[in-house]
């Protein structure tokens, strides 16, 4: 091989590595957006006084992040020697608390304290599990301080949630995300556009995991990120084209509407639960009458019900859009 041959060969920098990885906070005062959570977690790590601890919130906000933060302040260079990651969804049974989690907290620790056990997706976890969990948090209470992460802390049995500083992190702001992304954007070297970093904004939907991987991936479309790309790359439909088949079903136009949704189907890849998804979170930005909102979501809430029941997706938002179209017509 040649040495341009081998120049060639050579992967892009910044092109192979996960951005959501790399870009992944390191520090508490690294993590974007949660003024009201971030500095009563630094003063637990100042005064080396951490207590069990539950993250609830939804996917890609910051609960990982801030767990593995933690560790690294405590515990500097041998945050990983002492930081035990579990993901719950993965390993749901009560062996996982009586085995890996119990034999992690007898081992030795080198000088600290405690170690840390960070649980995620802890309502995954089974009932009896949760109560295993239960009684080795107790146990282990002087050497070993738990952190758990959930989606729903409601699934969370009252005596685990009753020895826990429970935080409750919600979506990140439209502000948060836009400054992680041009940061990242400057950091790489990418081209972006107002309206591509609104784009980005809007698809992440308050998850900054989304935000990070749509700017990577479209990123690699081309020189510059603007909202075409951002919206092709992420099978987002634009809040106008949702609006304007909601706009054809009132009007009692249920051909036109069902049209709309098939192109946005066939045509843009969305699957069903994403135009659901989309529906719900743009309906009172619409140019709408407020009753014709209110029908609205009432209709959503049943096809997303039915549809987590099994039901079809395309056939259940044709039913909705046929539903408001009728309404109409009386």
């Amino acid at each position: 091989m040649s040495e341009a041959d081998a120049e060639a060969a050579e992967p892009t920098p910044g092109k192979t590595e996960v951005w959501i990885e790399k870009y992944r906070p390191e520090r508490l005062d690294e993590i974007k957006g949660h003024e009201n959570i971030i500095p009563r977690l630094k003063n637990y790590v100042e005064q080396d006084d951490l207590p069990h601890i539950m993250f609830a919130g939804p996917a890609g906000v910051g609960k990982t992040a801030s767990s593995q933060a933690i560790a690294r302040e405590i515990y500097g260079d041998d945050w990983r020697e002492n930081f035990l990651e579990l993901n719950a969804s993965d390993q749901r049974g009560i062996d996982v608390v009586r085995d890996r989690i119990k034999d992690f907290a007898r081992s030795s620790f080198g000088g600290y304290n405690y170690r840390i056990i960070f649980l995620d997706e802890a309502d995954a976890l089974t009932s009896d599990a949760q109560s295993a969990l239960r009684r080795t948090m107790e146990q282990f209470s002087n050497n070993t301080r738990f952190i758990l992460s959930c989606n729903y802390s409601s699934q969370i049995i009252d005596p685990i949630q009753s020895r826990c500083a429970v935080f409750r992190f919600t979506e990140l702001t439209d502000d948060a995300i836009e400054a992680q992304v041009r940061e990242i954007a400057d950091t790489e070297g990418i081209a972006v556009t107002d309206d591509g970093v609104d784009a980005l904004v809007y698809a992440a939907d308050g998850d900054m995991r989304k935000a990070i991987n749509g700017l990577q991936a479209a990123a690699v479309m081309g020189e510059t990120v603007d909202e075409e790309t951002v919206f092709a790359i992420t099978s987002t439909a634009r809040p106008e084209e949702v609006e304007a088949m909601v706009d054809h079903a009132i009007a009692g136009d249920f051909t036109a509407a069902r049209a709309a949704l098939e192109d946005l189907l066939m045509e843009r890849g969305l699957a069903g639960g994403d135009v659901i998804d989309q529906l719900h979170r743009s309906a009172w930005e619409f140019d709408i009458p407020e009753q014709a909102t209110v029908r609205l979501l009432e209709r959503l809430g049943e096809v997303d019900y039915r549809i987590t029941e099994g039901a079809n997706e395309r056939l259940q938002l044709e039913a909705l859009l046929a539903a408001l179209a009728l309404e109409n017509d009386e």
